[in-house]
């Protein structure tokens, strides 16, 4: 049986995943506040009136700074506060005011320090997600296929690497690319495959040290010809979705 292992948001682009216990989905939508916030690394021109897709070179990102790992992040959706800590160094804002955001870019201005290529700025508009992709969809780790890296590199990869929405157990390891174009169900949500996920930088990062210490690229380039794991579905029925739910493929 395939299954939902778990699942995880990301309040803020680049920051710390936080574990749902589940999800309320809506057609043609994200997993509800994930990649709510980004923080801008100097000017990136995202206007939050006419608001537009970026890549993320654009902003924080663990591809660009794998340090930010080191970081602990939660978002408060009830009173709109981020709380960051590093090792013992803490901050709180809310970020629907202007003082709230201010304190944070100035914990991170400092923490990023030389990485920081301008003033950095917290980011937001309504219903906007800094998705890596311009479509909203949700993202999918076939847990089987993080273990067969692991097998190849002879070091257990963390799923988290991958910054996905939904880990899925119970799979044969690399089965999700075939299902692109194809549909399933998980409780009474539908959702329809559009791409397999083109990895970048970010894999490489350990998500506990914030270093690049596994080649996860080059071993997927070698071993299957592509640099993809994972896949993109679109929500296309609602509905709840909860660990523990099984997969059906229509």
């Amino acid at each position: 049986m395939i299954s939902v292992k778990s699942l995880q948001r990301y309040p803020v682009k680049g920051l710390s995943a936080e574990t749902l216990p589940f999800a309320d989905l809506s057609p043609g939508e994200t997993l509800s506040g994930d990649r709510a916030f980004a923080v801008e690394n100097g000017p990136s021109s995202f206007d939050p009136e006419a608001p537009s897709w970026m890549p993320k070179i654009k902003f924080l990102c663990w591809m660009k700074n794998p340090k930010l790992a080191r970081l602990a992040s939660h978002y408060d959706d009830a009173t709109s506060t981020l709380t960051i800590e590093n090792n013992g160094a803490k901050v709180s804002g809310d970020l629907s005011t202007a003082d709230g955001r201010a304190a944070i870019e100035a914990f991170l201005a400092d923490f990023m320090d030389d990485e920081a290529r301008g003033a950095l700025r917290v980011l937001s508009s309504p219903g906007h997600s800094f998705s890596d992709v311009a479509k909203k969809v949700v993202s999918f780790i076939n847990l089987a296929s993080a273990e067969d890296l692991g097998r190849v590199l002879g070091a257990p990869v963390d799923p988290i690497r991958f910054r996905g929405n939904v880990h899925l157990a119970g799979m044969e390891p690399w089965i999700e690319a075939t299902w692109v174009g194809r549909e399933f169900q998980i409780g009474e949500a539908k959702f329809k495959v559009r791409k397999t996920i083109q990895r970048c930088l970010a894999t490489h990062v350990d998500p506990v040290r914030g270093v690049r210490d596994l080649d996860i690229m080059g071993t997927i380039k070698n071993e299957r010809g592509d640099l993809d794991c994972g896949i993109y579905a679109e929500v296309m029925t609602p509905g709840r979705i909860s660990e523990g739910d099984e997969l059906k493929l229509i």
